[in-house]
């Protein structure tokens, strides 16, 4: 068995530091835009049912993923503050992705169920109030606009931020899309606007759910997450100086957030010393936003990595 010499690297760095500091700084932001949205949604109903418009109805359904989104972001934050405990070592950091995820799930069905009932429309149209959609979305655009505002100062330091932001804009522009629907309606009385415009609203929310569900889904089976070039941690570990070899390469998220790698660097002209981990854990961090890096030296690599079969 060859020896080996562990390096865990747990230190937060400016990178990592960033996402939980702009975050908790954000925690009255995202309070206040869950509750602009969840009013909103509760307006966008109560007159979506009173109009009679599944243009109104698809729009609650989009604007309600928006506060399921800024809930993920908005508990992401807070648990990512709780400390490990023996049983769960990592925390609870995984929820936030367990809860995309099912997020996910929750809007498909959401979609069908709206794509459903425009479809049916569509074969009886029946009289929509253009005024009453018209005034209603127009409401969400101030709302979707004032919530986009509020995350506004942090877009650029903060990734979580910068998403809630462009989301919140983008909602503003597909509330604008159902002003033009109802305003369509008032002049031409073609009531099927209503029911086309919701079937946007639906391909908008499809466009956004299937990159969620791609990525939570990938998230939960602990692939390497999109914001890390796996090709180029690999060139650069090998790249350093003594490395013959690398076995056990793992890169996985352990939240929304926070990337965890383990790795055996297999260097047979013996251990480089501890200055050597610091500074590659430092290279991981800063370069590649891995927070939690745990580097094993190998002097002969005589244990390659049961999971690939043979050494890399």
């Amino acid at each position: 068995m060859g020896q080996g010499h562990h390096h865990h690297d747990h230190e937060r760095g400016h990178s990592h530091g960033h996402g939980h500091s702009n975050a908790t700084d954000f925690g009255r932001a995202f309070a206040l835009g869950v509750a602009l949205n969840l009013g909103f949604v509760g307006i966008e109903l109560v007159f979506g049912l009173l109009a009679d418009s599944v243009a109104l109805l698809a729009d609650a359904g989009h604007n309600l993923s928006d506060v399921l989104g800024l809930v993920v972001a908005w508990g992401g934050a807070a648990l990512a503050r709780r400390p490990a405990s023996p049983r769960f070592t990592y925390g609870l950091r995984k929820t936030t992705i367990l809860a995309a995820l099912a997020n996910a799930l929750f809007l498909l069905f959401a979609c069908g169920g709206i794509a459903w009932e425009a479809a049916r429309r569509f074969a009886e149209p029946p009289h929509v109030s253009g005024g009453v959609v018209m005034a209603v979305a127009a409401v969400g655009i101030a709302v979707n606009a004032i919530t986009a505002w509020l995350f506004a100062s942090g877009r650029h330091g903060d990734i979580n931020v910068r998403a809630a932001y462009l989301h919140m804009l983008s909602d503003a522009a597909v509330s604008a899309a159902v002003v033009v629907a109802g305003g369509l309606v008032l002049l031409t009385g073609w009531a099927w606007i209503d029911p086309a415009t919701s079937l946007v609203v639906v391909a908008v929310i499809l466009w956004g759910t299937w990159g969620l569900l791609r990525d939570s889904v990938n998230m939960a089976l602990d692939g390497v997450p999109t914001s890390v070039d796996a090709k180029a941690v690999d060139a650069m570990l090998r790249g350093l100086n003594g490395v013959d070899r690398l076995n056990d390469l793992h890169i996985w998220p352990i939240s929304t957030t926070e990337v965890a790698l383990t790795v055996r660097l297999v260097m047979p002209g013996g251990h480089p010393g501890d200055t050597f981990l610091h500074d590659v854990a430092h290279r991981l961090r800063h370069d590649f936003r891995v927070d939690h890096a745990t580097i094993q030296i190998d002097l002969d690599g005589a244990n390659p990595c049961l999971l690939h079969g043979a050494p890399t």
